[in-house]
């Protein structure tokens, strides 16, 4: 299906479907400034292959869904100013979403931001989520899921603004914060990052998202109420969400499994790929189990 786009509090929202109109609903959340093509093609194929409606969308701020308003400082999203809008205005959107597809509830995978947003989504929204998939993301609690020193002057410094130089950049990113265990395909990389700069690049729009992150509460306490069947997956040598981050949402979520990955950064290689894909439909048959 072609991307459409829709309003959604306000909010105009980009959007794509993949497979069967009548398979099992799976939205899938992306990270900061990352849009929806960022769940490679080829991964959703795989999911599609497993019965699954694949919903994959640009987050607001992101790609070409509305690029919103505000002005913030990285200094003083450090220093958690009140942002524009919350990680429960975009787990919102989300909902607001499955609304717009007609769809009751679905299976939720987010990575990174993406897993705090699907996070949020099953606290706020309990009955739209069938089942919870976290992947490299942490509760928001401030003693776990720290970013490595090391990582942080790349990530922090200014973006170039013509093409090459931005695919030169997220390939020097990716090559610090991806996984050491897994090999990079520097080509469809390459590719990637043609494509996120053809749609749109959005710089304000990814420090708004960071004061989102920046400015939310510890997640633990309300995920103790989630009741729907959960995995966590977490790479062990993530420098950018730690692993602490992954291990606290599993113990703060009932009955979650677990998935540490030896070797996965904080990225999503080709050879991680069967471990999301099996964990997805995994958890997304214990919810069909739990109701049968």
């Amino acid at each position: 299906m072609a991307e459409s786009s829709v309003d959604i509090n306000g909010v105009r929202i980009c959007y794509e479907t993949i497979g069967d109109a009548g398979a099992r609903p799976l939205l899938l959340v992306m990270g900061l400034g990352g849009p929806m093509i960022w769940w490679d093609d080829e991964l959703c194929a795989l999911l599609a292959d497993r019965g699954f409606r694949v919903i994959r969308f640009d987050n607001r701020d992101c790609g070409r869904s509305q690029s919103m308003t505000g002005r913030v400082s990285l200094v003083g999203s450090l220093l958690r100013q009140p942002p524009p809008y919350t990680i429960a205005d975009m787990a919102d959107d989300a909902a607001g979403l499955l609304d717009h597809l007609g769809i009751s509830a679905a299976h939720v995978t987010g990575v990174s931001l993406g897993g705090m947003i699907a996070q949020t989504l099953a606290i706020r929204h309990p009955a739209r989520v069938l089942s919870l998939v976290s992947v490299m993301s942490t509760t928001g609690g401030k003693l776990v899921g720290w970013p490595h020193p090391r990582v942080l002057p790349s990530l922090l410094g200014k973006a170039p603004r013509d093409r090459e130089g931005y695919v030169r950049a997220v390939l020097a990113t990716f090559k610090l914060i991806g996984s050491p265990g897994f090999d990079l395909d520097e080509e469809r990389m390459r590719v990637r990052a043609r494509r996120t700069y053809d749609r749109g690049l959005n710089r304000a729009g990814t420090l708004r998202q960071l004061a989102a992150i920046t400015a939310a509460a510890d997640r633990a306490p309300q995920l103790r109420a989630v009741r729907c069947p959960a995995l966590v997956i977490h790479g062990k040598a993530d420098p950018l969400v730690h692993v602490s981050g992954g291990t606290a949402t599993a113990r703060a979520i009932p009955d979650a499994e677990l998935v540490l990955v030896p070797g996965m950064g904080h990225d999503l290689p080709r050879g991680v790929w069967p471990t999301l894909v099996d964990g997805v439909d995994r958890t997304a048959k214990r919810a069909v189990s739990r109701c049968t």
